[in-house]
């Protein structure tokens, strides 16, 4: 058992600026404890005896650090400037005669990628995460083994990229050893000489193992935009997946929304109990306005306005509070345009229905046409991007194009698309967007958010309002000036909004769309072996949702079969067409495809059960069900 720690601390932290001026970057403060003081009491927590911290810059911190610590011994490098952390822990060699932990001092980082370490029976692991996209990182190329070949901070130096560096590795004495004797041949020429280097140096006489962990939280923090990363998104993410509390019993949600959720999500609402108008709160609201923005859009010309209520809400507000006197064009080729149409009629909007089959793509010449011929101008027009009824993913981008050439204001129904599908408002030309917590965000049901380009928003405020409590631009002036709602919001499922956004954010929208996509194709390749049809075509689909033609025999019903798939832990939808008879399954929340695989395998279960298997091989001579 591992009972030594080693931690490089003697770099000056430069590019930290005034922060590092009268003290090492191991000392910048996250809560109470400097986030090297933090990293210690982890490394107490797992069993660690002996920790020896190779300082040089402002060492006498860590000396007054040891003082608290007798565990902790400080060796400095006097050489620190003009050296490398190679040389620093080479300066620590007669302080080490066994197997030690070797971490760097600027690292945030869950507790579990110590007791992975630890746990981990080979005697030379270097830790790995995926890539996180932060500048500075260290990229590592492993050969088929997943033993290290190479490490470089620039890709193009590497035949491969298998995974990035977190900065904490178990190194066995004789591997130790191994790494001296190449320094020593190496300080001649290069006394800035890395640790990394070294490593890379003796890989082909030793096997270090790259443990790589895709879920792990940790940052570095070398600049500004790291401790930003650090401070808004990678703490509170280590904290939340800290907190010690029992895990919840996970259903799998394939319906398209409210999705299935972390724990992480979940035990964000257990918070104590706060007052909505104080400060504190107002602080969370703003965080989420202005990241939920960031996601589509430059908060400098566009912002976001939180509602509690359903994404429906949201809708409504843009539509009963942007449209005039003038005509909004109202594109309905499903249920969800059908209710942005009804919407409209019921707060008697001037609205134009330009109605399209809700499995074939829109006829763009022929939005166009309408427009060309409309007796009434019309100065907005409203699409769902994708359509929850069947999956459809509306060419907004083109649609956009139109709008700008005709001078239209384009509304845009994104509640199944935010979050996964990427999306930039000022490329293609989206004036509004309204979505909610509870789909891709994988938050909790009960906010609804819409973004809005402000100069676009402010030419409302001269407008009758139709409504009140759902009224966009009063909504939008009020948290300008208090950062509050006008009425009570949804306390808690704002707090779990944000650690959703923290971990979409992490996680990031096109990796999380890939995600959806993995799972997705796993459901068409199953429904389709097992002969069952999906409505949208392939080249056509969002990926998210999908709507799936029911088994046309009398012993099915989709009520007993929703109920089967629900003793089983999982949620499936009815669908939503008029005359088709249709079920959907939605691939989005904390899922994975392996998850959907067993859904796949339920699904055949079921069919057998039904004789439906059987049917379609005696009608289509099969020779597998």
């Amino acid at each position: 058992m591992i009972k030594t720690a080693v931690i490089l601390a003697a770099g000056m932290g430069t590019r930290l600026g005034e922060r590092t001026k009268n003290q090492p970057k191991g000392f910048l403060m996250l809560d109470e404890k400097p986030i090297v003081e933090q990293s210690i009491c982890k490394l107490l927590e797992i069993g660690i005896e002996k920790i020896v911290i190779g300082t040089g810059y402002l060492a006498e911190a860590y000396d007054r650090l040891a003082t608290r610590y007798p565990q902790i011994a400080c060796v400095r490098n006097d050489e620190y400037e003009k050296t490398g952390s190679m040389y620093t822990l080479y300066h620590l060699k007669n302080h080490i005669s066994d197997d030690f932990l070797l971490l760097e001092s600027d690292l945030i980082y869950e507790k579990k990628a110590l007791d992975i370490l630890i746990n981990n029976k080979r005697p030379d692991v270097i830790l790995a995460s995926e890539l996180t996209g932060s500048d500075d990182a260290v990229f590592i190329e492993a050969d088929e083994y997943r033993f290290l070949r190479n490490m470089a901070k620039k890709e193009n130096e590497l035949n491969h990229i298998y995974a990035e560096l977190v900065g904490i590795t178990k190194i066995s004495y004789p591997t130790f050893q191994a790494m001296c004797s190449f320094a020593e041949a190496s300080f001649d020429d290069d006394l800035k000489l890395d640790y990394e280097h070294a490593l890379v140096g003796i890989s082909h006489q030793v096997n270090l193992y790259v443990h790589k962990l895709d879920d792990l939280a940790w940052c570095e923090i070398d600049n500004e935009h790291h401790l930003l990363r650090a401070e808004r998104y990678i703490y509170p993410m280590i904290k939340a997946k800290e907190k010690n509390v029992p895990p919840v019993k996970r259903n799998i949600l394939l319906n398209p929304g409210p999705a299935t959720t972390t724990d992480t999500v979940k035990y964000a609402q257990v918070v104590p109990d706060i007052c909505p108008r104080e400060e504190e709160f107002g602080n969370v609201m703003q965080f989420i306005s202005d990241e939920l923005t960031k996601f589509v859009a430059d908060p400098e010309h566009y912002t976001t306005v939180l509602f509690g209520g359903s994404g429906t809400a949201a809708v409504e507000a843009i539509l009963s509070s942007v449209v005039g006197e003038e005509a909004v064009l109202i594109v309905n080729n499903g249920a969800y345009g059908k209710r942005m149409c009804q919407i409209a009629k019921a707060y008697g909007l001037n609205y134009i229905e330009y109605r399209s089959r809700p499995d074939e793509p829109l006829d763009l010449a022929a939005i166009e046409a309408m427009i060309q011929n409309s007796a009434r101008k019309i100065s907005h027009l409203a699409v769902v991007h994708n359509e929850t009824t069947t999956g459809l993913l509306n060419d907004i981008e083109s649609i956009g194009r139109l709008c700008k050439k005709y001078q239209i204001q384009m509304i845009v129904d994104a509640m199944s698309s935010f979050g996964a599908i990427p999306i930039d408002m000022e490329a293609m030309n989206i004036s509004y967007l309204a979505a909610s917590s509870n789909k891709n965000l994988q938050g909790m049901a009960g906010v609804a958010f819409v973004v809005a380009k402000k100069d676009h928003l402010e030419m409302t405020k001269h407008l009758r309002p139709r409504n009140f409590y759902l009224h966009l631009y009063s909504q939008y002036k009020y948290f300008l000036e208090t950062k509050q709602m006008r009425f009570t919001p949804p306390v808690q499922t704002l707090y779990a909004l944000k650690q959703a956004i923290i971990e979409t954010r992490l996680e990031g929208i096109e990796k999380r769309y890939e995600r959806y996509t993995k799972s997705w194709e796993v459901l068409i390749n199953g429904i389709t072996r097992l002969g069952l049809t999906h409505l949208v075509k392939k080249e056509h689909h969002s990926r998210i949702i999908t709507a799936i033609m029911e088994p046309n025999i009398p012993s099915y019903d989709f009520q007993e079969m929703h109920n089967y798939f629900y003793r089983h832990g999982y949620t499936i939808y009815p669908g939503k067409l008029e005359g088709q008879n249709t079920f959907r399954v939605a691939n989005i929340g904390d899922i994975t495809y392996k998850d959907m695989e067993l859904f796949v395998n339920l699904l055949e279960q079921y069919l057998i059960s039904i004789g439906y298997c059987t049917e379609r091989k005696e009608i289509h001579g099969d020779s597998k069900t």
